[in-house]
């Protein structure tokens, strides 16, 4: 379906057709190694968001902290692709306290398409990973504050990291994160889930900070590191690369520091000074003319099910 023909007020919808539209668009989010570990749920009434744990990466995540953030994407790309579509959403949360795994639960209703709606839907479609080397022309630090306040804006905190001293012991820890998780991973071979679509290494020589490139850390309170905090911090990350995406920036995930708890803490603590918990980082800069391939997704029929109602 083009762009254009997928815009409409709402209201000539059938909604389990709706459903499966935007979660398609869904679909495109980012995620960490490309894992897509989430699992959508329509009964033509509600649009259900479930964590599939059958994808959790097991060498780095066994708490599920990066499954849930990278869901808190997959939401946020449905959310925008809603709105797009000409939809009100309601977006409610954890709705039950009995099922952790049940992220997010949206009722659509009529509404109108917005002014947004053709750009929006662009940078879904137009968004990728892209980890060639930068150029050497430098994001401003105004850039950097401008998607900052877009990730605020979804509750999350984001702080540019401009310090030349923070910039390198945020290197380091990076390689020494890299270096963690690839011996988690070699100890327990077959038994960690790896994905068939997996994009990258963990660390590779050439993703070495650069004196152009912008940086910024993405996380929560400092009093806040669970589920609800990796939900919205994911929300943050998709809202930020989608303004890049707009600004024609390129995001780089660099997501492994978060994910090896001796690194997190010393980068919350001796690099950040505690002023937050930190979940993600992403490296900001200019890429040249033309953008990679899309990383392959999942088929549709393999994330959505389609239910009739009360089932």
């Amino acid at each position: 379906m083009s762009i254009r023909s997928g815009l409409g007020s709402g209201l000539g919808y059938d909604m389990r057709q709706a459903h499966a539209r935007i979660v398609e668009l869904a679909t495109l989010a980012p995620s960490v190694r490309n894992s897509q570990p989430w699992h959508w749920v329509s009964d033509g009434e509600s649009l259900d968001l479930r964590a599939d744990r059958s994808r959790v990466l097991r060498a780095g995540d066994e708490d599920g902290r990066m499954l849930t953030l990278s869901c808190g994407a997959g939401l946020d790309h449905a959310l925008v692709a809603a709105r797009a579509l000409g939809f009100e959403v309601e977006a409610h949360r954890f709705p039950r306290s009995d099922d952790p795994d049940l992220l997010a639960r949206l009722r659509l209703h009529p509404g109108v398409v917005p002014a947004t709606a053709t750009a929006d839907l662009q940078a879904l479609t137009d968004r990728r990973t892209d980890r060639r080397r930068f150029t050497s022309w430098p994001v401003s630090f105004d850039q950097l504050q401008d998607l900052a306040a877009v990730a605020s804006a979804r509750g999350a905190t984001a702080i540019p990291v401009v310090d030349l001293a923070d910039r390198v012991r945020i290197d380091l820890l990076l390689g020494r994160a890299g270096d963690r998780q690839a011996r988690a991973q070699a100890r327990l071979g077959a038994r960690g889930f790896r994905s068939p679509f997996a994009d990258t290494p963990y660390v590779a020589p050439d993703r070495d900070l650069e004196p152009a490139d912008g940086l910024l850390v993405l996380g929560g309170p400092p009093d806040a590191d669970g589920p609800a905090t990796w939900l919205r911090v994911g929300e943050a990350l998709s809202a930020l690369w989608l303004e890049a995406t707009r600004a024609g920036l390129s995001i780089v995930p660099l997501s492994v520091v978060c994910e090896v708890a001796e690194t997190r803490a010393v980068l919350q603590h001796e690099v950040l000074g505690g002023l937050m918990t930190p979940q993600t980082l992403v490296r900001v800069g200019w890429q040249a003319i033309g953008r990679p391939r899309r990383t392959p997704r999942r088929p549709l029929d393999d994330v959505l099910d389609l239910r009739s109602p009360g089932a």
